[in-house]
């Protein structure tokens, strides 16, 4: 009986222990033909998530008629694509508006993630 008890209670258990912020991402905002969105999803799109920024903020895309996804709110208007929005536990923290190319891009992504988060740029380090 008691080993019944604690069969029933122990998935309760796990789940209250499991935390429920969820974690820093980067929220890419696209639409349906946009010229920009379509250049950084094949030239980017590959390497954000082997990247020290890609593992700290996963990427989710999200189409711009869709508006923010559940669960998360962005502190104004989405009115560009591709707009890269910083999210953390629901809240926009910042946000890039467009694509200003591969070169320039890191570099805000960067400055955007030290600014707002504590991530470290390892390279800057090493």
């Amino acid at each position: 009986m008691l080993s019944r008890a604690l069969s029933l209670l122990a998935p309760a258990l796990w789940l209250s222990l499991t935390p429920v912020a969820q974690a820093t991402e980067l929220v890419m905002v696209e639409a349906k033909g946009c010229h920009y969105c379509i250049e950084w999803k094949e030239n980017l799109g590959p390497i954000y998530p082997k990247t020290a920024e890609g593992v700290y903020a996963p990427l989710r895309v999200v189409d711009i008629a869709d508006g923010a996804p559940e669960g998360m709110e962005f502190d104004r208007r989405v009115n560009f694509t591709p707009t890269f929005i910083l999210v953390d536990e629901g809240q926009e923290l910042a946000r890039i508006e467009g694509y200003p190319g591969e070169d320039f891009f890191w570099g805000l992504l960067t400055m955007m993630l030290e600014d707002n988060t504590d991530f470290e740029d390892r390279a800057k380090t090493n």
